[in-house]
């Protein structure tokens, strides 16, 4: 599944504006994926953490399409290496796109970084398009 389906984001922030004030909440945005080998079992399958260059470096060496699930609003891929099947899912630029939708629809405070030193320059270039940044200490 994807790292942050919009959906479930929209669930969490659904609750948390009943419990605190909108203009003191921050959404968390993932600046990262997942390498899952398959098959998943629990307790025993572990995920490499990649970033999205990375996720796209992976896709193009093994020539495999970048696919886009509308209701997680995430981009996937499938590979196999080593004859080992891997599920690959990541942030875009139009996942981020979403999820800056949702701080705006909410009207949030603001949102923070998971993993802010995986390098995504096109992140940073959208984030300063659609918002104003504001440096905190």
């Amino acid at each position: 599944m994807a790292v942050a389906p919009l959906f479930q984001v929209r669930k969490v922030i659904d609750y948390a504006i009943t419990e605190i004030p909108k203009e003191k909440i921050r959404m968390g945005i993932p600046n990262y994926g997942y390498d899952w080998p398959l098959p998943f079992e629990k307790g025993v399958t572990k995920a490499k953490t990649i970033g999205t260059v990375e996720a796209v470096q992976i896709a193009i060496a093994h020539g495999v399409e970048i696919l886009y699930d509308e209701t997680a609003q995430s981009p996937y891929f499938y590979y196999e290496e080593a004859g080992i099947r891997h599920e690959v899912w990541f942030e875009d630029v139009r996942s981020m796109l979403a999820k800056f939708n949702l701080i705006k629809e909410y009207d949030l405070n603001g949102a923070g970084y998971w993993q802010i030193m995986r390098l995504f320059r096109a992140n940073w270039v959208l984030l300063a398009d659609q918002f104003s940044i504001v440096k905190e200490r």
